[in-house]
């Protein structure tokens, strides 16, 4: 019962800072509301006991994403004398492709079918149970993803070395 009425609580914070973050004037301001709706869900994912991925995501989108932006922000340093103001076609454009955006994910979501999880509920969202998982049957999409990433590590260190003439 208690879980439920957390449940709801955790809703309606994620929601409220989601929308105070789109209507906030201030970036700054913006990035802390989208702080507090990442620490909403991963709420949400603590109260579906996948305790390992709320924890991955608090310490990825909270902490390091977070922090990149707000880096970003304040090196930007943005003034409202400097940022061009939107046309009302270029607003009703925006309006228009979230709406039908918002209709193909609703008409796609209709189509969906939820599947119950193989293992037990006890083991859902536990490191083992995960890489047990992840190891087996994804086995070659997360090989292919390390090579991705190794590969991009490699670009970045060629990218950024200097020159030696």
């Amino acid at each position: 019962m208690i879980s439920l009425y957390l449940f709801y609580f955790l809703s309606f914070v994620a929601i409220l800072s989601a929308l105070l973050m789109v209507f906030s004037k201030n970036p700054v301001h913006s990035v802390l509301y989208l702080v507090m709706t990442f620490f909403a869900i991963a709420g949400h994912y603590f109260l579906l006991n996948a305790q390992f991925l709320g924890i991955v995501h608090i310490i990825v989108y909270a902490g390091a994403i977070m922090v990149l932006f707000l880096y970003v922000i304040m090196m930007l340093n943005l003034n409202q004398a400097i940022e061009p103001m939107k046309s009302n076609l270029q607003k009703l454009a925006g309006i228009i492709s979230a709406g039908v955006l918002s209709l193909v994910l609703i008409g796609a979501m209709r189509t969906t079918e939820i599947k119950a999880a193989a293992s037990t509920a006890s083991e859902i969202g536990f490191v083992s149970s995960l890489g047990k998982i992840l190891f087996s049957e994804y086995l070659l999409p997360f090989e292919l993803a390390s090579i991705l990433l190794l590969a991009s590590m490699v670009g970045a260190v060629f990218l950024s070395k200097k020159e030696l003439d």
